[in-house]
């Protein structure tokens, strides 16, 4: 028994930042945001553009692509942004109605950055265990870039975050695009160290001037990155190589396309010289920016249209969520058998 990628999609604003306006708004020069940060232009949702209006765009394209109607789904799990249409709101069943999943139960799921993956596979595990759930939708939208202040000197490095949703359909024993091993790493030490300080329990109720503090802050910036350097790439090759391994015994030669999230140019390099993986391997997304956890449905998409990724091939998908999640899972590109 398997579980298999029936169908994605993928939702992208047509409103975009330049590298020249992102300049402008943070004053680093434009070549370095272009080169350096990697963001030559990325998407910025307009106000029709809710999180769960993301999804639900995206879904639409992910079931016509599988070929599926709604009211096939027996589960619509939700693993977008906690940055919804609204507090204390469960997207995922809004998503549902929208599309006429009358069938489908629902809930919803963050691990941030990382949550593509972990739904992929907490999905996969419940299709397993369960006879009643044979077709399910992942659904994601993101707009976290309503959170970053980019005239906030301690979040410059978050200025590639932008909007878009993104959507798979699942099936069982669909015969293609398996879902194989997926892992996980997470480090608590770093949950403190990049918060938005106001409108949580935390800071309740609102004062009058908490709307100008309603954005990422990063208290001790030094500290913050220094742990990250630290730990980031490290816990990145740590997930790859044990989602590998809980693939049949994979290994990084067995890496046929890497779809990974957007970040700086030198760290992305980095990764694919450690993993010994051409340019032609992944997909780099300078066009886009950081999508959040819908980077890796997109890559995939994108590496489709330019012929990078094909049948038999082995998918690597890999994000890390703030917080700090990072996550892997392997997919089997084509036919599948046992």
């Amino acid at each position: 028994m398997h579980i298999g990628i029936a169908g994605t999609g993928v939702y992208i604003p047509a409103t975009t930042m330049s590298a020249a306006d992102l300049a402008k708004a943070t004053g680093v020069p434009p070549d370095v945001v272009a080169v350096k940060f990697g963001v030559r232009r990325k998407p910025v949702a307009g106000p029709e553009d809710t999180t769960a209006a993301m999804g639900v765009k995206a879904a639409r394209e992910a079931l016509g692509r599988a070929g599926i109607q709604a009211s096939e789904l027996d589960l619509v799990l939700w693993c977008g942004a906690q940055h919804k249409d609204h507090p204390c709101w469960l997207a995922g069943l809004y998503v549902a109605n929208e599309l006429g999943a009358a069938d489908a139960w629902s809930f919803d799921m963050e691990a941030m950055c990382g949550s593509m993956m972990a739904a992929l596979d907490v999905a996969k595990s419940l299709m397993l265990a369960r006879d009643d759930l044979a077709t399910v939708l992942l659904v994601s939208g993101y707009r976290n870039n309503d959170l970053i202040d980019l005239a906030e000197p301690s979040t410059r490095f978050m200025m590639d975050i932008g909007s878009g949703g993104s959507a798979v359909v699942l099936r069982k024993n669909l015969g293609r695009n398996a879902v194989l091993g997926s892992a996980f790493r997470g480090d608590g030490s770093l949950s403190m160290d990049c918060v938005v300080p106001v409108l949580g329990s935390k800071a309740w109720p609102p004062e009058p001037s908490d709307l100008g503090k309603a954005h990422f802050v990063v208290p001790d910036e030094p500290a913050f990155k220094a742990k990250l350097n630290d730990k980031t790439l490290p816990n990145f090759y740590a997930v790859i190589d044990r989602a590998l391994a809980l693939s049949g015994g994979l290994t990084r030669r067995d890496i046929g396309y890497l779809a990974i999230l957007h970040f700086k140019r030198s760290a992305h390099d980095a990764v694919l010289a450690e993993l010994g993986l051409s340019e032609g391997q992944t997909t780099y997304l300078d066009q886009y920016g950081h999508l959040g956890q819908n980077d890796q449905v997109l890559s995939l998409e994108l590496g489709l249209a330019a012929g990078r990724l094909r049948d038999g091939m082995n998918v690597v998908m890999v994000g890390a969520g703030l917080g700090f999640v990072w996550a892997a899972s392997v997919v089997r590109w084509g036919p599948y058998t046992e």
